[in-house]
C-alpha cells in the first residue's frame, strides 16, 4: 500500500551499486533485489478453499485504506488514457514494463534510487520506487517519512503532501493498527507495512510531465502472539502524476484505487511467527524496473 491504500508497505533497505542483469527478450519487468539475502523458504500446506473471509482479515483490509483517503483528497494523478505506448488499439502497449537495456541509474538520495532516466521508462521507475518507499513502516515514524518526501515529492507540492499526511498518521490511526501512541511498534511484536510494484503503464505523456499507474500488492499489520490485527494483504493500483524537476522525476499528485485483485488462494494462512520470519529474512526491493 504505497502507500499502500493505508499508507504503504515495505521498508527497503540500502541499494547497491554493482551490475544488474536483463533478460534479453523476454518483455519482463527488471526487478533488483537486495544483496545478502538467504534463500531460506516458506512453504504450507494447502486446504480447502475458503467460502468465506474473517473478520480480521476484513477489518485489516479496510484499515489499508485511511491513508489513500488522505491522498484522494489532495487531488489530480489520474490518467486521461491519452499518450503513452500504444498498440495501434487505444490500449496502453504491455511492452510498457519490459526490459530495455537501459541501465539502472546510479544514484540514491538515503535508500531510495534517483537519477531517474528522462523519458517514459525514467518515469515508470520513478513511479514505482516511489511507491515502495511511500509504502513503507518508515511512514509511521515523522522524521522518516519527511526525508521520504523530501526524496520523492516536487518541492511546489512537498509542504502540502506533509500537511495532509501528518494529520493521516494520527495516534487513531495507530491505535487501530495497534500500535504505540507515537507510531512506534510495541514489545514481542513485528510491524509490517510493505507495497510490491507489479507492473507499470504510462497513462499521459509530455516533455516534462508524465502520469504513471503502478500496480500493486501489499502487506499491512502487526505479527505477533496475540495481535488483533494480523497482517492482511491488499492489492491496489496508484496514480502518480511526476514533473521534471531539477534532473530527477519528482511526484506532484498521488491517488489509489482498490484492485486489480485476482481470486484468493486456497493457501493456509501463516502463523505470526512465519510471517515475522519471511519479512525479516526477506528484505524488500531496493531497485526496481
Amino acid at each position: 500500500m504505497s502507500l499502500g491504500d493505508e499508507s504503504g508497505y515495505g521498508s527497503g533497505s540500502g541499494r547497491t551499486d554493482d551490475g544488474y542483469s536483463t533478460i534479453g527478450g523476454t518483455r519482463q519487468t527488471r526487478t533488483r533485489l537486495p544483496d545478502g539475502e538467504d534463500g531460506d523458504g516458506y512453504s504450507t500446506p494447502r486446504r480447502p478453499a475458503r467460502s468465506s473471509r474473517s473478520l480480521v482479515t476484513v477489518v485489516g483490509v479496510v484499515v489499508l485504506l485511511i491513508a489513500a483517503i488522505a491522498f484522494a483528497n489532495m487531488g489530480g494523478g489520474g490518467g486521461d488514457g491519452s499518450g503513452g505506448s500504444r498498440n495501434g488499439k487505444g490500449k496502453p502497449d504491455s511492452s510498457s514494463t519490459a526490459a530495455t537495456g537501459t541501465k539502472p541509474v546510479d544514484g540514491k538520495n538515503g535508500t531510495i534510487a534517483s537519477g531517474f532516466a528522462h523519458d517514459d521508462q525514467g518515469a515508470q521507475s520513478a513511479a514505482a520506487n516511489y511507491s515502495v518507499a511511500l509504502g513503507s513502516a518508515e511512514m509511521f515514524d515523522k522524521s522518516k517519512r519527511d526525508s521520504i518526501l523530501n526524496a520523492v515529492i516536487a518541492p511546489s507540492a512537498v509542504n502540502g503532501f506533509r500537511t495532509t499526511l501528518d494529520q493521516a498518521y494520527s495516534a487513531g490511526l495507530f491505535k487501530n493498527l495497534g500500535l504505540n501512541d507515537d507510531g512506534s511498534t510495541p514489545a514481542g511484536f513485528t510491524f509490517i507495512s510493505r507495497t510490491t510494484p507489479i507492473g507499470t503503464k504510462v497513462t499521459k505523456s509530455s516533455t516534462d510531465q508524465v502520469t504513471v499507474e503502478v500496480w500493486c500488492t501489499g502487506l499491512i499489520g502487526l505479527a505477533g502472539e496475540g495481535s488483533t490485527n494480523p497482517v492482511a494483504d491488499g492489492w491496489f493500483t496508484i496514480t502518480m502524476e511526476l514533473q521534471w524537476v531539477s534532473g530527477d522525476w519528482k511526484a506532484v499528485t498521488h491517488s489509489q484505487k482498490d484492485g486489480p485483485a485476482p481470486v484468493g488462494s486456497d493457501t493456509r494462512a501463516s502463523s505470526a511467527d512465519e510471517i515475522a520470519g519471511a519479512v525479516n529474512g526477506f528484505g524488500g526491493f531496493t531497485y526496481a524496473r
